[in-house]
């Protein structure tokens, strides 16, 4: 079987140009597959076969979640060899994905952002480091792989766009608010040492996912936010704000650079609010 995850990986970097992060997991799914096949060659697993893996993994109490993202590395495996003619048929084909609880994502209000963003002091470069990384997330929500894959080229302090490479690598242009501008301006000023990445850490080098997680909490800690919050809930935020504020969904999908509208649309449950407001003013009888 691992001549077919090598071919399949490989599939992955090349023609699909997928993330690193992405193809290090479905490598991972595999090479769990392939240890509960044992000798089982992979031309010999049918629909029972995945099944009865899908069932180990329920028994050792894996989340529904990560259930279905195994099954959806097995999906893809499975149509690559059949499409390549490794296999004569796709044996997930059949098997359906677990029922999943719809998670509604935690946001916080304007008010709550406010509160965050002006807890960053920007009186020396890490503090305008810190409120131009918070100012940045909010007024474009970006993940935070796109954030400190910024480089300085990425961004046009003029015209206010900056070039983000998201999921699957591909890029998009999004928005840049002129409070964010003004923070990265400032910070800019006081970067000490050059480098094509726009936020770097104490050592001078580019700034990891650890690392922001790490000054976004410190800021959550001092504002004194409620507990939950992530760079990923600024995302949320970003996105309900502009909805409670009359963005249309397709201009918010593009924003944050989702696929399908459908994951967009989780957010038209966050709006509830918004949308009993504007009933109660505008109905005779509300």
């Amino acid at each position: 079987m691992e001549r077919f995850i090598e071919k399949f990986i490989r599939y992955l970097e090349i023609e699909k140009n997928y993330s690193r992060h992405t193809i290090l997991n479905y490598g991972l799914d595999l090479e769990e597959f392939q240890r509960f096949l044992g000798n089982v060659p992979i031309e010999e697993v049918d629909y029972l076969g995945v099944r009865k893996y899908l069932a180990l993994l329920k028994e050792k109490n894996a989340d529904p979640r990560t259930v279905s993202r195994k099954l959806s590395s097995l999906r893809s495996f499975f149509r690559f060899l059949s499409r390549e003619g490794l296999v004569k048929a796709n044996p997930t084909s059949a098997v359906a994905s677990p029922k999943l609880d719809k998670h509604l994502p935690v946001f916080l209000t304007e008010e709550e952002v406010t509160r965050l963003i002006e807890s960053s002091l920007p009186k020396d470069e890490a503090g305008a480091r810190d409120r131009a990384i918070l100012e940045t997330f909010y007024s474009t929500g970006i993940r935070i792989s796109e954030l400190v894959g910024l480089n300085i080229d990425d961004i046009d302090l003029i015209s206010g766009i900056a070039k983000v490479r998201g999921k699957g690598k591909k890029e998009r242009i999004v928005p840049v608010g002129d409070t964010a501008l003004a923070a990265i301006r400032a910070y800019l000023n006081l970067k000490k040492k050059e480098s094509q990445a726009v936020f770097l850490n104490r050592g001078g080098r580019r700034l990891s996912d650890r690392g922001v997680r790490g000054i976004v909490r410190k800021y959550i800690l001092r504002s004194g936010t409620r507990q939950g919050v992530s760079p990923h809930t600024l995302r949320h935020s970003f996105a309900t704000h502009l909805l409670n504020r009359g963005a249309d969904l397709r201009t918010v999908q593009e924003l944050l650079g989702h696929v399908n509208l459908a994951t967009t649309q989780i957010y038209t449950h966050l709006t509830t609010d918004k949308l009993k407001s504007v009933y109660d003013k505008a109905h005779p009888r509300a």
